[in-house]
């Protein structure tokens, strides 16, 4: 959990005077909400616009303050984490629940960063289960369409119960094992009818703060 702690640390020293800032969801963005909470207390003038209710209640906590998409025009920087981060900086994200809103906010962002520990660095995404979301009606449908594309598709379950999104939706996991091609399968996946969206963002950052159990961190950046 260091490692993450540090990279997320790292990640928000980018963050400046009067900023309109994304905060990400789960383990990695906590540790960057903290971070920035700090700095907020400490005079840091920001708004920011989160990507989760869970992430919203820290922000609130802590004294940020959090503004809607009416009141802005774009975001300067979102901070987040990741399931997996290959060669190209493709991402799979959604293990925490939240991508609808996790690309809404990303894709708005003059700068996105990724943060994630040594262990989500991988040659080819695939083996972390791809994350989809889609709406309750039909969704027997919707996986069976999914299972045609190759993968295995699971429903997502907390306690026996079947998990729901922050926009009333479900998650539905898919194993493929592995993705040969990120936007080919993207578009594929988007174009069936109950997908609202799913956890590949492809081309969507430069930059990724790694961190190591040995307290390096790396950052890396995609050549244009």
């Amino acid at each position: 959990m260091d490692a993450k702690r540090f990279a997320a640390e790292r990640a928000v020293d980018y963050i400046q005077e009067n900023m309109v800032v994304g905060l990400g969801t789960g383990s990695t963005a906590y540790w960057a909400i903290h971070k920035l909470g700090l700095k907020v207390q400490e005079g840091l003038n920001i708004w920011a616009i989160a990507t989760s209710i869970q992430s919203e209640d820290i922000a609130k906590k802590l004294g940020i303050r959090l503004i809607s998409f009416s009141e802005i025009n774009e975001i300067d920087i979102t901070i987040d984490g990741a399931d997996e981060v290959d060669f190209n900086f493709n991402l799979i994200k959604g293990g925490g629940g939240a991508l609808l809103r996790e690309k809404i906010v990303a894709a708005n962002s003059k700068q996105f960063i990724i943060v994630v520990d040594e262990s989500k660095l991988v040659k080819r995404l695939g083996k972390f289960p791809l994350p989809i979301e889609t709406v309750k009606f039909g969704y027997e449908a919707t996986l069976k369409k999914l299972h045609r594309l190759g993968c295995e598709p699971r429903l997502r379950m907390i306690d026996d119960k079947a998990y729901i999104t922050d926009n009333g939706n479900y998650i539905v996991d898919c194993h493929f094992g592995s993705i040969e091609d990120s936007q080919e399968l993207h578009d594929k996946i988007n174009r069936i009818p109950g997908v609202v969206d799913n956890g590949l963002f492809v081309n969507m950052t430069r930059k990724v703060i790694v961190g190591y159990q040995n307290g390096k961190i790396r950052e890396l950046d995609k050549r244009i």
